[in-house]
C-alpha cells in the first residue's frame, strides 16, 4: 500500500506538483487531426490546464490559454484568421505564441497589445494525432514511435474521456491476471447472461507464470497461461509498457497503442491508436482514411457496457473511484509489474528534480528516425474468437471496420 502523501503525490499532475512536472516532459496527444477538418477549434483540458486547440488560415495549428485576456470569453468560439485566432467577442488577436497582436477597439497609437500575452504550447501533428509540449525550452524531438510512422497500414483511432484518475488506468497495464478474469470469466459470464456461445472460452487459463523487465523505454510485461512454455511469444517477446503512459499490445494483422493522457487528477483522455497490417500484395492508398470513434463507457441506462474488452476495463478503472484509495489496498505477489511502475515513477520524478531528462525523452535525431517495440504476433492462439469479439462491437461503434477485416489478415487483437 502507499500512505496518503505518496499516493496525492503520485497523481497529482496540474502545474507546479511533481507529476505533473514530469508529464510536462513529454509530447502528449490532445486530438485526432481529423477533428480540426470542418472545425476550426477544440476545448482541450490539459494537466490541469483548459486550453484552445486551433487551426488559423494559413493551416498553422496553435494552442492557447482558453479565455481572452480581455473579459475571459472562450476562444474556443474564437474567429480563425491568417496568423492566429481572433476573439469573438471584441476582436483581439492571439498569434500562436500567445501575444495579443491586435486590439481594435484601442488607439492605434497603444502598445496595449504587447503587455498582453496569453499561455502558449507547441503542437506538432504526427500519425493522424495532435500532439502537445507544455514543458520547459527546449521541447524534445517528438518520438517516431513505429505504429505512429508504419507506411501501408489502415489506422483507426479510438477515444474516451473516462472520469478517473490516470494511474488506475496503467496500473492495469501492470497486471497481467486481470486477463482470465476480467477478460476471461467476466467475459464467460456476460455472454451466457446474454445467451451468446460461451464454450471452452480460451482466454480464462490460469497464469502460470508472469514476469517483468526494464528495457529502454520502460517495462516489458511477460506470461506463460497454463498449456504453454517459456517459448510462447508471450514470455519471449511480451508486450511493453512504454513510460510513461502507454501500453503497447497487438496480435497478428493488428498493432495498438493505448495512450493514458492526464486531463487533471480525475479525468483521463484515453486513445486506442491501431494499425491493421493488409493482406500481402494489398496498398493502402496514401490517402485512406483514419477512422476516429469514441469507445462508449456506460449506455442510455447509465449502466456500463461490458460485453466488450476496452468495456470491461474501463469499469474496472472508473469503479475503483475518480482516485483510487491505496492507502487501503493490499497487494500480493501477482502484483509486482505495479510495484515496479511505482518504483520507476519514483525513480524518474527524482531525475527531474534534479533537472535531468526522464527516461523516453529524445533529443537526438539519430535516435528518432523510427523506435522501434516489440510485438507479439500470435497472442494466447485466441485471435480467431477476439477477432469476432471485436468485429461484433466495431460493426455497432467503429466506421469501416469491415473493410479493414477484409484488406487485413482476418485477426484483430484484443484491444480494437
Amino acid at each position: 500500500m502507499l500512505n496518503q502523501e505518496r499516493n496525492t503525490m503520485l497523481t497529482s499532475v496540474g502545474p507546479g506538483t511533481p507529476m505533473g512536472n514530469l508529464f510536462r516532459r513529454y509530447w502528449l496527444p490532445i486530438a485526432a487531426a481529423s477533428e480540426l477538418e470542418g472545425e476550426w477549434t477544440k476545448k482541450v483540458r490539459l494537466l490541469g490546464e483548459d486550453l484552445v486547440l486551433y487551426r488559423d488560415r494559413s493551416g498553422k495549428l496553435g494552442l492557447i490559454g482558453e479565455r481572452c485576456a480581455h473579459r475571459g470569453v472562450s476562444m474556443t468560439c474564437g474567429i480563425p484568421e491568417e496568423n492566429g485566432l481572433r476573439c469573438p467577442y471584441h476582436g483581439w488577436l492571439y498569434d500562436a505564441t500567445g501575444q495579443c497582436l491586435e486590439q481594435p477597439n484601442e488607439p492605434s497609437t497603444s502598445t496595449f497589445k504587447d503587455k498582453v500575452k496569453l499561455p502558449a504550447y507547441e503542437v506538432e501533428e504526427l500519425g493522424g494525432l495532435i500532439f502537445a509540449y507544455l514543458g520547459p525550452k527546449p521541447a524534445p524531438l517528438l518520438p517516431r514511435y513505429d505504429l505512429f510512422v508504419r507506411d501501408n497500414v489502415i489506422r483507426t483511432i479510438g477515444y474516451a474521456v473516462i472520469p478517473c484518475n490516470w494511474m488506475q488506468i496503467m496500473e492495469n497495464s501492470l497486471d497481467p491476471t486481470h486477463l482470465e478474469w476480467l477478460h476471461g470469466r467476466y467475459f464467460q459470464y456476460v455472454f451466457e447472461r446474454e445467451g451468446r456461445p460461451q464454450d471452452s472460452w480460451p482466454i480464462s487459463k490460469h497464469h502460470q507464470k508472469i514476469g517483468f523487465d526494464l528495457f529502454d523505454h520502460g517495462i516489458i510485461k511477460r506470461r506463460v497461461l497454463e498449456g504453454q512454455t517459456e517459448d510462447c511469444e508471450d514470455w519471449v517477446v511480451g508486450h511493453p509498457v512504454v513510460f510513461p503512459n502507454m501500453l503497447r499490445v497487438g496480435d497478428l494483422g493488428a498493432h495498438s497503442f493505448q495512450i493514458r493522457v492526464p486531463m487533471d487528477d480525475t479525468h483521463t483522455y484515453h486513445i486506442w491508436y491501431t494499425c491493421f497490417v493488409p493482406n500481402e500484395g494489398v496498398q493502402v492508398p496514401n490517402d485512406y482514411p483514419i477512422s476516429l470513434y469514441e469507445a462508449p463507457l456506460k449506455d442510455a441506462n447509465g449502466k456500463f457496457i461490458t460485453d466488450y474488452i476496452d468495456g470491461q476495463d474501463m469499469m474496472s478503472w472508473v469503479t475503483q473511484g475518480e482516485i483510487a484509495d491505496r492507502t487501503t489496498e493490499r497487494l500480493g505477489t501477482s502484483d509486482k509489474g505495479i510495484i515496479m511502475y511505482r518504483q520507476l515513477l519514483m525513480q524518474e520524478l527524482a531525475r527531474v528534480e534534479k533537472g535531468e531528462d526522464p527516461m523516453c525523452v529524445v533529443r537526438d535525431p539519430a535516435q528518432n528516425d523510427v523506435i522501434v517495440l516489440p510485438q507479439e504476433e500470435n497472442k494466447y492462439g485466441v485471435g480467431d474468437l477476439l477477432s469476432s469479439i471485436a468485429k461484433d462491437w466495431n460493426t455497432r461503434y467503429a466506421p469501416n471496420i469491415d473493410e479493414i477485416i477484409l484488406l487485413c489478415k482476418g485477426k484483430v487483437e484484443e484491444n480494437v
